[in-house]
């Protein structure tokens, strides 16, 4: 096996895409929409060597899903995302379990934690 590639609902697939790549950073990779209508659409967005798809065809996935996502330092990227004004469910926050996690949501109550090494370690 290489990598998973997780699937995440959203209702709307042009605030999703704003989402994902105007806010988080990632790119469009591409999108598949049968018709000339926003919706529905399946897209995978990618940063660095992280994937996610989403989907807003029925069935594919549940809204409310988590995705966590392994960065080098969750307070540098919390830095960026505050740049661009990303609401930070929980802000960097060192875990007794020993990692450090910060929890952002998307439109559709998706929640993407970005989980690093202690900020001691």
């Amino acid at each position: 096996m290489k990598a998973a590639i997780p699937v995440l609902h959203v209702s709307r697939s042009v605030e999703a895409e704003a989402f994902y790549c105007g806010k988080l950073g990632f790119r469009l990779e591409f999108a598949y929409r049968p018709t000339e209508a926003s919706d529905p659409c399946y897209m995978g967005v990618i940063r660095d060597d992280v994937r996610l798809h989403l989907s807003s065809f029925p069935g594919d996935s549940v809204a409310g899903a988590a995705v966590f996502v392994l960065v080098d330092d969750v307070d540098v990227l919390h830095a960026e995302l505050a740049r661009r004004n990303v609401a930070m469910e929980m802000p960097p926050t060192d875990q007794p379990w020993g990692n450090r996690e910060m929890y952002v949501r998307d439109a559709d109550r998706n929640r993407i934690a970005f989980v690093g090494s202690p900020a001691s370690a």
